[in-house]
């Protein structure tokens, strides 16, 4: 039995036994379900370990692998503000969707996220700096806490977009260095990042027990809304992950590429049905780069972009964050104005880089989002809510992210062949 399937099943398992436990007159039941929270608690913990180590090696390899942009050229310049164009218009079609859609808004944060408490809101704790007589932070507030000042410090603290900041800058500067200085520096954040693969994937295997302890207890303590709000959560990313295919991405393919969209479907299904299957952008780019030779990409431009877009080119899961951080602030009664719509998109975007093609990191790198509109209290129990549900989004999202890489290809390979 695949993990997809066992975390399906611990999912409907889940829905069932807490649906079971919520009858009157089974009282020890519902004891035993909230008994084991704990251990869907540990499994969120264990998650959140991870974050700090993937974000800084899987961004500076990212980065770092650029360095080929002077060999390359234009294939690399192009390359980069592929991943930079189509990242930034899926998180912001993911934030305008779910913010006209009032994804998560009416819903009980009380039940459904513990520690959204009034006291910890963020609109009682800015009323309560106005009653003060302090005024609200300016708008480019935002824009000054993304610049780092001390790395270490943002780690320590888990302030995630000032390091990935911090990292950028340090992999933009592993470029220009000699390959023989630059190699052994790489060589080390490609250890750390297959390291932190490993422990995802250790991790992912307490999956399907962990998603039937949280859905169960998430249950028994909601009753069925917390379904219908997930359901509907599910919905809009699907919604939304399917119109940045249809409106950005086969556009492009048609008009720059020239390839029809049944002729790219029909060339690349096996690389995306396995992207589907095993929601891993890395184990599917053997299969991608085959695809992407098929569909008459120059070997020069597979060899270099679809390498890389495994790593750092991810629209599906830019979309996605976005989608999930506007459901877990609105849930938590937090008011989105359009600074925090734009904070959501930036720190979507910036996230989308920093997180290996392995299932699962997408959820861990989702907590930076989070923490950037400042949901620190509820970032935890936001991720445990939609943790039961992450797998399907992860096959969705990675097959997307799939699509973009090989319409990036695609589109790449025609620009340089059409190169005078």
């Amino acid at each position: 039995m695949t993990l997809s399937t066992k975390i399906l099943a611990g999912l409907t398992l889940g829905v069932l036994v807490g649906l079971a436990a919520s009858v009157p007159g089974v009282t020890w039941l519902r004891n035993a379900v909230l008994w084991t929270e704990p251990v869907g608690i540990i499994f969120i913990r264990l998650i959140t370990m991870v974050v700090v180590p993937l974000v800084i090696a899987s961004l500076f390899v990212g980065v770092a692998s650029l360095g080929d942009i002077r060999r390359l050229g234009r294939i690399g310049g192009r390359t980069l503000a592929w991943f930079l164009l189509t990242t930034a218009m899926a998180s912001a079609l993911g934030v305008t969707i779910a913010a006209l859609l009032q994804v998560g808004r009416g819903l009980d944060a009380a039940t459904l996220l513990p520690s959204a408490t009034a006291s910890l809101s963020i609109e009682n704790v800015k009323n309560a700096e106005n009653v003060a007589g302090r005024p609200d932070p300016p708008w480019f507030q935002p824009l000054i806490d993304f610049a780092p000042q001390n790395p270490f410090a943002a780690a320590a603290q888990s302030d995630l977009l000032p390091l990935i900041l911090a990292v950028a800058i340090f992999g933009a500067a592993a470029t220009v260095v000699s390959a023989e200085r630059r190699r052994p520096v790489v060589a080390f954040f490609e250890g750390v990042n297959d390291l932190a693969g490993v422990v995802i994937g250790w991790i992912m295997r307490l999956a399907p027990a962990a998603v039937f302890v949280l859905i169960s207890v998430l249950v028994v303590k909601s009753g069925a809304s917390v379904l219908r709000s997930l359901v509907w959560f599910m919905t809009v990313v699907v919604v939304v992950l399917a119109l940045h295919a249809a409106l950005v991405l086969l556009p492009l393919l048609r008009s720059v590429a020239k390839i029809g969209v049944r002729s790219f479907f029909r060339t690349t299904s096996d690389a995306l049905l396995l992207a589907f299957s095993t929601a891993s952008s890395t184990a599917t780019l053997p299969v991608s780069m085959a695809a992407a030779e098929r569909l008459g990409v120059p070997r020069d431009v597979v060899g270099f972009a679809l390498p890389t877009g495994a790593t750092i080119n991810k629209n599906g899961a830019a979309a996605y964050k976005a989608v999930t951080a506007v459901f877990i602030a609105q849930l938590a009664g937090m008011t989105l104005g359009l600074t925090e719509l734009v904070t959501i998109g930036v720190a979507a975007a910036a996230a989308a880089f920093a997180g290996a093609g392995v299932p699962g990191s997408s959820l861990v790198t989702t907590m930076i989002v989070l923490r950037a509109i400042g949901l620190e209290d509820n970032a935890a129990a936001g991720i445990a809510l939609v943790a039961g549900v992450d797998r399907p989004l992860d096959m969705c999202r990675t097959t997307v992210n799939t699509i973009g890489n090989l319409v990036g290809a695609a589109v790449i390979g025609k620009m340089e062949q059409n190169q005078p």
